[in-house]
């Protein structure tokens, strides 16, 4: 697959991922890959990845870090699903199977730190995003992003039922495809909202927020943050770029 840049936002890009995400079951090579090219291409309007030392937490099965190496840095993943490593026929080089909560790195030591879609996975956001902060070095930048639970895709593969209730939505999935979701409410995925992140994060004395986004609006990106309310349904996935502090 050529890599075509796609400029962010637009229209074209918007829909180019949705298209990719509504295959992501059958085509999740396609999916990932896309979505890693695109996360890079993000970072890199705030960074150089070429040479930098980049954690990427909870990355799965690698498709983030390997683009990062294909940039050429340093990348490194760290999960704590051994299934998510060995979901691409075995872990990939330079992967730890590690907590999120406890990463096995020094205070410091990277230039960027990079978690795609877990702070919902996460029952303590808190300290995942101290973590996250504690092993960046002072002038790194942390790229966080998650589906909010009143995002329209908040209840991940049950969603939008998740609106009538997470139990419910959780049977009439098992209804219709015969199996169980992946996901539990309160057991690996966690009703996350917007406002408490963002206050959060604007609180903390060791980070400036660089950015403040949805990640995949073509238009409005940042003011659709700003509204109490509309943003937890309509800023889809949230993207924050931190900046840590001396």
């Amino acid at each position: 697959m050529t890599h075509t840049r796609l400029k962010d936002p637009s229209v074209r890009r918007s829909l180019t991922l949705f298209r990719a995400f509504l295959r992501e079951q059958t085509d999740p090579e396609r999916c990932y890959t896309l979505l890693a090219r695109d996360s890079a291409d993000q970072l890199e309007r705030y960074a150089p990845l070429s040479g930098s030392v980049v954690v990427d937490v909870g990355g799965g099965s690698g498709h983030f870090t390997q683009e990062f190496r294909r940039r050429g840095a340093h990348a490194y993943l760290f999960e704590p699903d051994r299934r998510e490593l060995r979901a691409r026929g075995g872990p990939q080089e330079g992967a730890v199977l590690a907590d999120g909560y406890l990463l096995p790195l020094a205070d410091g030591a990277a230039d960027v730190c990079f978690s795609s879609n877990v702070l919902e996975h996460v029952a303590d956001p808190r300290t995942f995003l101290s973590e996250l902060v504690r092993v960046t070095r002072p002038g790194g930048l942390i790229y966080v992003s998650y589906t909010n639970w009143l995002s329209p895709w908040g209840g991940h593969e049950t969603a939008p039922w998740h609106y009538l209730g997470a139990r419910r939505a959780r049977e009439r999935y098992r209804r219709r495809t015969g199996r169980p979701a992946k996901h539990t409410l309160g057991e690996n995925l966690f009703a996350i909202h917007i406002g408490p992140v963002l206050r959060h994060v604007r609180g903390r004395q060791d980070v400036t927020v660089v950015a403040a986004r949805s990640r995949y609006w073509p238009f409005l990106a940042s003011a659709v943050t700003r509204i109490p309310g509309l943003r937890e349904i309509a800023t889809w996935n949230l993207l924050l770029i931190l900046r840590r502090c001396s």
